[in-house]
């Protein structure tokens, strides 16, 4: 079979990858990634030390054997990893990575396959690498993240205490190469009752199956009065949570239910089977070594694929798959059943179809449909709108430049409960910010702080210098827009620039108070503008236009009613102090002046707001690839710089814009 790819990719063998089926051409992704990999797809006939890639044990696969044979060149085999979409392949959606094997395939007993050495013979007990593997496990189980991801995690599985017995697609590679057959389905079902008299059997579907590609073993005839067909989409994971015993042929889903905890009854000789992990009736004698459920992980998951990153087009980490596949699949599960949507500006409307409308219809101006989310831009929601409504919002890394100037942001907020700049309510943030966070999620939250506050990213990233500071204690008060709906509902008695930099003269009589105005003001598109002159009666210096990230590093603490900026210097160790209820105050990170709610009782750190406020809580898309994306990818766009501007239309519009709002919020101070 040739070479190791360990050694291929040492140079003892060629990176000419030669190909003889026509469905290479039709898969972008597929080249993608093996041109990441470092292979030259080649077409025509390949020398001694070149390579002949086919997939797995497909009928195609014999030309590139042959062709293989022939010239004495090297066999890679390819199949997807183990984590590959939201539908199966079948549904023309490509994998998120490959096992690429020069070995042999992984499903195919008869032969030592790539994965099957590795798990015989690597020094599987590096603790680096299976802590890895025990929060990889953790956290598919916390995410509902399988091979194919078309389920609702939201439906109920039966009530627990069943048999699960797992169907798979007829004909499948898995089944004929790996010491499996028609009859064994048979026989694992009559196993299945025999060895649990009296208790129920569900018969779990393949998702092929229920999506109608390909038929599997067991129907309605299959059943008795014990024994009922799911053919629901539950997730796998609920499933094997409330059942007794598993068993299975060669299913994947037989080796989730050793990730599980179980020890499932394997009738076939799938990869994971003869490591002691699970119950064998047809045991390969070759497999003697005893695995733990971290090491066989470790090998499935990180050591054995190449994962692939859809934004950046680049090989990535096991970890960086899964959160790749984590915004997909959400931007699916939410997405599905389309949005009805309302008062949203003309300019925004393309940008929310590409960010909502990948999985559903997206529909302005319609009525609300009982089974289509109602999403509204939270600030323009009417009280009678707002029962039911999902609230939208800019996220808290939205662009580079202002959303004032319609600038599209990088990132948007749904919320079923409230919304984050609204205290008088829970918010779905509120939620969680008081919850740990899921496995890895501590560590990925301290890696998105170190990096933002490596690339000095804000929610805007204006830039801008900063001009030499006085020395002394400095304190910075940031500056809002009066009429912002947080000023409004947030704000509590302290409600003008004006209020707050008296507030913070008086708490600070012998500190130099610097006063930033709000960026959106400074640039003439919102109201709320206090000129140097007022501002000068409590503040020691104005600073118009400077970087805030920069500001924040160079003073020794911020003070702002509700502003974003008050995070931002959270999340770079500065003291904050608050005189109304923005989303961080409250939890015992800030000095609070003013009422916030009660309902507040949760202590997070600092990681645990992070992960809730720039992880969980929000959506990313990304501009480059129009995928959704992760926020480290957001991150890597916003510090790139790599994302699209507007003309000069939109920033003539959005001067007008500015325009009315400024009208409206005098007329309605006036009255």
């Amino acid at each position: 079979m040739g070479a190791s790819r360990d050694s291929a990719a040492a140079g003892h063998l060629s990176r000419r990858l030669f190909f003889y089926n026509g469905g290479v051409l039709r898969q972008k992704r597929l080249r993608a990634i093996l041109r990441a990999s470092g292979y030259q797809l080649r077409i025509g006939f390949p020398k001694p030390d070149d390579q002949v890639m086919v997939w797995g044990r497909s009928p195609y696969a014999a030309r590139g054997e042959a062709i293989a044979a022939k010239y004495g060149a090297g066999l890679v085999r390819l199949e997807d990893a183990f984590l590959r979409s939201i539908h199966p392949g079948r549904s023309g959606e490509p994998p998120l990575g490959l096992l690429i094997d020069p070995e042999g395939v992984h499903f195919d007993s008869a032969t030592p396959s790539r994965i099957e050495r590795l798990l015989a013979t690597a020094p599987l007990d590096d603790n680096a690498i299976l802590q890895r593997a025990r929060d990889g496990i953790a956290r598919l189980q916390a995410s509902n993240l399988s091979k194919y991801n078309n389920f609702d995690p939201d439906l109920p599985p039966p009530p627990p205490g069943y048999v699960l017995v797992i169907d798979q697609t007829r004909g499948d590679a898995s089944i004929i190469h790996g010491g499996g057959s028609e009859a064994m389905f048979r026989e694992m079902l009559a196993v299945a009752r025999i060895e649990n008299p009296g208790a129920p059997i569900l018969i779990k579907t393949h998702p092929e199956t229920r999506d109608g590609h390909r038929a599997g073993h067991y129907d309605g005839e299959s059943g008795d009065a014990n024994t009922q067909i799911c053919d629901a989409p539950i997730s796998p994971w609920a499933l094997l949570e409330g059942a007794i015993a598993v068993y299975t042929v060669s299913s994947l889903m037989g080796y989730e239910a050793i990730l599980a905890g179980h020890k499932p009854r394997v009738f076939g000789q799938p990869f994971y089977a003869g490591w002691g992990l699970t119950q064998d009736e047809n045991p390969i004698a070759r497999r003697e070594r005893k695995l733990t459920r971290a090491q066989i992980f470790a090998v499935s998951h990180i050591l054995a694929p190449t994962w692939f990153s859809p934004c950046e087009g680049r090989i990535c980490s096991f970890e960086e798959a899964v959160d790749h596949l984590e915004a997909e699949v959400r931007a699916w599960r939410e997405d599905r059943a389309g949005y009805d949507m309302g008062e949203m500006s003309l300019w925004k409307r393309a940008h929310l179809r590409q960010f909502f409308g990948r999985h559903g219809p997206v529909r302005f101006g319609t009525s609300a449909d009982p089974f289509r989310p109602y999403l509204c831009w939270a600030s323009r929601l009417s009280d009678a709108q707002a029962e039911g409504a999902v609230k939208l919002e800019d996220g808290f890394l939205r662009s580079r430049g202002l959303g004032a100037d319609l600038i599209a942001p990088i990132s948007l907020i749904r919320d079923h409960s409230g919304i984050y700049y609204d205290p008088t309510q829970p918010s779905d943030l509120e939620a969680l910010i008081a919850r740990e966070p899921p496995p890895g999620g501590r560590a990925r939250a301290e890696r998105l702080i170190a990096r933002l506050r490596e690339t000095r990213l804000s929610k805007y990233n204006l830039g801008g210098d900063i001009p030499d500071l006085p020395e002394g204690h400095l304190v910075l008060v940031s500056g809002q827009v009066e009429d912002d709906a947080s000023i409004r509902l947030g704000a509590g008695t302290i409600c003008t620039n004006a209020m707050l930099l008296a507030k913070a003269r008086a708490e600070n009589p012998n500190a130099i108070i610097l006063f930033k105005p709000h960026p959106d003001v400074e640039a003439g598109l919102r109201p709320g503008l206090l000129s140097d002159e007022d501002a000068l009666k409590h503040a020691d210096v104005v600073l118009h236009k400077c970087d805030p990230v920069a500001l924040i590093d160079a003073v020794d603490e911020v003070w702002t009613m509700t502003s974003l900026l008050g995070f931002e210097a959270l999340l770079r160790g500065k003291v904050v102090t608050t005189t109304g209820a923005p989303f961080y105050a409250g939890w015992g990170l800030t000095r609070d002046l003013g009422d916030v709610p009660a309902r507040r009782t949760a202590r997070p750190d600092l990681v645990q707001m992070a992960y809730a406020a720039l992880i969980a809580y929000p959506r990313y898309r990304d501009p480059v690839s129009g995928l959704p994306c992760s926020v480290e990818v957001a991150v890597e766009r916003l510090a790139a710089g790599s994302l699209p501007r507007p003309g000069m239309f939109n920033r003539s519009l959005a001067k007008l814009q500015g325009v009315f709002a400024s009208y409206a919020w005098v007329w309605r101070n006036q009255r």
